[in-house]
């Protein structure tokens, strides 16, 4: 049951990872678009990081959850 339930999450963590990674793919997309046009970036730049934190979260509560499946 605890390996049942450690495998829930990571299936969840994985769809949320990927997902993750679509998103910041889209935002510096966005980011690069901004410069090209000489605008403001401030805006995007802060989102980006917020955002990367996030994913790293997400990445590391993933990386947990393999340990506790492979200690």
């Amino acid at each position: 049951m605890y390996k049942e339930s450690i495998m829930d999450e990571l299936r969840q963590i994985e769809i949320d990872v990927v997902e993750g990674e679509r998103r910041l793919a889209e935002k510096e997309a966005l980011l690069i678009e901004l410069k090209q046009r000489n605008e403001d970036t401030r805006r995007v730049e802060a989102e980006l990081d917020v955002m990367r934190r996030s994913q790293l979260d997400r990445e590391q509560n993933r990386q947990r959850l393999l340990s506790l499946l492979h200690p």
